[in-house]
């Protein structure tokens, strides 16, 4: 269903209200309307769904979010912003502004209710940030569509064989997509880059057993810290073992302790976090 509102022009907002975009705060505003009405169909909103966005900037998505869920909770920690989007958004009722920091208050200190997704364009220096932040509280969202550097979005999408510590650490919790590639110029300022939307469809459980969570991420630490290196050199080093321990445990769980990290899917990891645990424990 295609949306139509009025155009809302960033550089006349800005210039009206005597503001510049922040590079500090990673401010690139998403204006072009076809970019926004991609990122509200990757969410399949539901007319009863409550939204929380992180850095609505200007209001641009928060209009086309507000006409399409119940309830909008958009969270600000540009203070200037604020009269901007009281302004923007005055005729939406069904929105809350929030002036805050996402990553120091919790989903459930501002949220009303427990099913909720995440929608947002958020700024590039902090994606991996929101999303740790994102899946270390409950209630959890039952899906994140974040707009993103495409970059890092092909990144959290990563198979084993090119997998990093940010795909690990999303996909434990859920199954990433790319669900749609932005052009810099429907940004205002244009970024050097383009932008993707990656939609995180978010699991009932996570892949890793929940008292299992912070071992799993231990290990995994350890064994993306010395990217270049060997399993056996790179988790003996993270985890303080003797390369001979770390190899017999690699290959008494079947895994060849040459392999590097990038190699390993989440049911490997997770047979590490069992192994290295049980290790730990004798």
């Amino acid at each position: 269903m295609s949306i139509k509102l009025p155009f809302l022009s960033a550089t006349t907002l800005l210039r009206q209200n005597h503001l510049r975009a922040d590079k500090n705060l990673g401010q690139n505003f998403l204006q072009e309307p076809e970019a926004l009405e991609k990122i509200i169909a990757a969410a399949e909103i539901e007319q009863d769904d409550t939204i929380l966005e992180i850095g609505p900037g200007l209001g641009h998505l928060t209009r086309y979010l507000a006409l399409s869920a119940q309830k909008v909770i958009c969270v600000e920690l540009d203070h200037d912003l604020i009269p901007v989007l009281q302004n923007v958004l005055a005729d939406f009722p069904n929105v809350r502004i929030v002036e805050n920091d996402i990553l120091k208050v919790t989903p459930a200190s501002i949220l009303e209710k427990d099913d909720y997704l995440v929608v947002a364009n958020v700024p590039y220096y902090i994606t991996s940030a929101i999303f740790r932040h994102l899946l270390k509280y409950k209630p959890q969202p039952r899906r994140i569509v974040l707009t993103v550097q495409k970059e890092v979005a092909e990144r959290i999408c990563a198979q084993p064989g090119d997998m990093s510590l940010l795909a690990l650490s999303i996909q434990v919790f859920g199954k990433p997509k790319i669900a749609g590639v932005l052009n810099a110029d429907a940004f205002h300022p244009i970024p050097r880059v383009d932008s993707a939307i990656v939609r995180v469809d978010m699991y009932q459980n996570p892949e890793i057993e929940a008292d299992l969570l912070d071992k799993f991420f231990h290990v995994a630490k350890a064994g993306f810290s010395q990217k270049r290196k060997t399993l056996r050199n790179s988790l003996s080093a993270g985890l303080q073992l003797s390369t001979q321990q770390t190899a017999q445990i690699l290959e008494n769980n079947g895994i060849d302790p040459m392999r590097r990290a990038e190699t390993l899917d989440i049911k490997e990891w997770a047979t590490l976090t069992s192994a290295f645990s049980h290790n730990q424990a004798s």
